[in-house]
């Protein structure tokens, strides 16, 4: 229905609401760069929004926050009843949900220790240190990157934003995440950040699309910064796909969203054992060891590789 046939309580009923998830609307476009302003699943809207995209004039602005329809964020910003908590209050607090939150709400790997308990907001001329049940981490990319249009950040935009937040490893991990879910490209997040420092570029040099998880782009970050030549998810014969080889030794990590059910379970230890009878070392990892037990992790590949055991040998005849 058009927003002048009735009252639109929530998002779930007004025509306001693009049907596209946060990450769908980040998808490169045709040309690869995302085009124009960010689609909002999320509820949010800008008074350009209601205006060139939903045709809602003034009168029946007035109208929505009159019934309750919409509510007024600040000046300039509305929001249905049911719209994201998390984005309205980056924007009640005068900006958009930026850098690590946004990378969230887009459904792109983010490190742990960093919670929607502290909001990552790229400020407007209108921020506002008020704050309700949220700390906040003021964020902002590197030069300009132009004013807040939108209620979230796009994906090039948080990620430059994210570079003065996260440790490198984890940046370069939330980039792998933008490539291997999104189908971004390094041309064309660099086209959307903006300003690109050198140092941006020289991390974005060591990004990989083909890693399938945050706990894998970091395990291949460390291993390959200690000088170790590690393969990317690389076909072995009678096992399959792995995550990661040195010589070898075959690294599999296991992130909290993979492994889970017991099909997978039984496949893991039937490559195991196949792995184990073609002539491979194997080592399996998971998040934790990965996250909080890496110096444990590196003595393990260390203590295999000072013994050449993960060489390749050509089969004797």
């Amino acid at each position: 229905m058009s927003v002048a046939e009735g009252r639109l309580p929530s998002a779930a009923t007004t025509g306001l609401i693009f049907a596209t998830s946060p990450g769908e609307a980040n998808r490169p476009g045709p040309g690869g760069v995302q085009e124009g302003v960010t689609p909002n699943p999320d509820g949010v809207f800008s008074r350009d929004d209601l205006r060139r995209r939903h045709g809602v004039d003034d009168n029946e602005l007035r109208r929505m926050l009159r019934s309750g329809d919409l509510q007024r964020l600040r000046s300039g910003w509305f929001a249905t009843s049911d719209a994201d908590p998390v984005v309205g209050e980056a924007v009640r607090r005068g900006g958009a949900l930026s850098c690590v939150s946004a990378l969230r709400h887009h459904g792109l790997w983010t490190p742990p220790g960093y919670s929607d308990d502290e909001l990552h907001i790229r400020g407007s001329r209108h921020a506002t240190t008020v704050a309700r049940g949220h700390r906040t981490q003021w964020c902002q990319a590197p030069g300009r990157v132009g004013s807040v249009q939108a209620a979230v950040d796009s994906v090039p935009v948080a990620l430059a934003c994210a570079v003065r937040c996260l440790p490198a490893e984890y940046w370069v991990a939330a980039c792998d995440s933008a490539m291997n879910r999104l189908g971004w490209t390094i041309p064309d997040l660099q086209e959307g950040m903006g300003t690109v420092t050198a140092g941006m570029r020289a991390l974005m040099a060591r990004c990989d699309g083909r890693s399938e998880s945050g706990t894998e782009s970091v395990a291949r970050y460390r291993l390959t910064s200690d000088g170790y030549d590690v393969v990317v998810q690389p076909y072995i014969e009678g096992v399959g796909r792995v995550d990661l080889r040195i010589g070898r030794l075959l690294i599999e990590c296991d992130s909290k969203a993979h492994h889970t059910s017991r099909e997978n379970y039984r496949n893991d230890r039937r490559r195991d054992r196949q792995s184990l009878i073609d002539g491979w070392l194997y080592m399996r990892l998971i998040y934790e060891d990965v996250m909080y037990r890496w110096e444990s992790v590196v003595s393990d590949i260390a203590a295999v590789t000072r013994a050449d055991r993960h060489r390749m040998r050509r089969r004797q005849a």
